[in-house]
């Protein structure tokens, strides 16, 4: 197909842009021609170095992309909390007992402390930007920001080294202070999408945020992000003026993918109506494939949600208790299991190679290309 303005950023062959938190899929979806993206929030710098070097020595040369999340607003109550381990101290023990009771109705046996997680750095600007260092000294041909402006240094570093800079924004307005800032890619992310997500859809968003950039004089290639888990919903998101697809779920469901067995059998299971926007496992609003976890901390009887990142110190410990008991037999605990999944969870019907995906994409956009020019009398 023709190069269109992403695929020329970043040296993507068909721009579909796979949000993964597991190399495997990385490596796997750039080497079949389209544009992996590491999530690395849930890595220290040592670590995300780790995975990078395996990146690079396993992709055989395709371009692929780091997302890192340097929140641009903090919650005053954790600002000056400093490291983990002050931050550990600052949550009261009393949200262990309601920890314990929520997975105590499906089989989980108690614990005394809290084992809050510590090992990962958490999602604060300073650890984002440790990690922006890490991903600069590798060959990356792209790096994406998101929970705000993308900031200074990440912007500057970009351009000194010829990476594009991509941002994720949910509304017009942010995409405009996005632009301002000098970001040279705008990611525009519906509400159906998993993770973190605004409230506006992704087929309304697409366009809007397109035109006004467009009237602010911005000339600014924007992803389409948010329940796209075909080449033909990719085709429909270009048509309204996405110069490609960013996407994340759908890659759940790979066997390469660091989802556990049983999550991804629920994921076969799932409605669309079976996820939920919920602060309670992150602290802001994220979507989630909904469990009675998230109707008990999201109801008017729990404790209500700490802010980013005391709540993932919370909520990571019990979600990792209730996969090794999911796994170790406990029928329960199944149904507790949940991971970040956006409402196109009700389009995935069975387990498929990354690879695989990808070609089902590239099939499926020309299929719904060829099908629209025929329908309009243009093929």
């Amino acid at each position: 197909m023709p190069m269109n303005r992403v695929c020329e950023l970043t040296g993507a062959e068909f721009p579909l842009f796979a949000f993964s938190h597991c190399r495997d899929v990385v490596a796997a979806v750039s080497k079949a021609g389209g544009f992996g993206v590491l999530g690395a929030t849930r890595f220290s710098p040592d670590q995300l170095e780790e995975e990078l070097a395996w990146i690079d020595a396993h992709v055989d040369g395709a371009p692929y992309g780091v997302d890192v999340l340097v929140p641009e607003i903090v919650d005053p109550r954790v600002r000056d909390l400093g490291d983990n381990q002050s931050r550990a101290a600052a949550i009261d023990p009393a949200y262990q007992g309601f920890v314990n009771e929520v997975l105590g109705h499906y089989g989980i046996a108690p614990e005394d402390e809290m084992p809050i997680l510590r090992e990962r750095m958490g999602i604060t600007p300073e650890n984002g930007l440790a990690l922006m260092e890490v991903a600069f000294r590798h060959p990356i041909r792209l790096i994406a920001n998101a929970l705000g402006i993308a900031p200074p240094a990440m912007i500057e570093e970009g351009k000194k080294r010829g990476v594009p800079v991509a941002a994720l924004v949910g509304a017009k307005e942010h995409a405009i202070r996005q632009a301002e800032a000098g970001v040279d890619i705008i990611v525009a992310q519906g509400t159906e999408a998993g993770g973190h997500c605004g409230e506006v859809s992704t087929l309304v968003l697409i366009p809007e945020v397109v035109r006004e950039l467009r009237r602010a004089g911005h000339d600014i290639p924007v992803l389409a992000a948010g329940g796209i888990m075909t080449g033909g919903q990719m085709a429909g998101m270009m048509a309204a003026g996405a110069q490609g697809a960013w996407t994340g779920s759908i890659w759940l469901a790979t066997p390469e993918a660091e989802t556990s067995e049983a999550f991804r059998a629920r994921m076969i299971a799932a409605r669309s109506r079976d996820t939920v926007r919920s602060k309670s496992r992150t602290g802001k609003p994220a979507r989630q494939l909904k469990t009675a976890w998230h109707d008990a901390w999201d109801s008017a009887d729990g404790p209500g949600t700490l802010p980013m990142p005391l709540m993932g110190m919370v909520s990571e410990p019990a979600f990792a208790r209730i996969e090794r008991e999911a796994a170790a037999g406990n029928r329960q605990a199944h149904e507790l299991v949940s991971y970040f999944v956006g409402q196109g969870v009700g389009l995935v019907e069975q387990v498929r190679s990354s690879r695989q995906v990808v070609q089902d994409f590239r099939e499926e956009f020309l299929e719904a290309v060829g099908s629209l020019a025929a329908s309009v009398g243009m093929e």
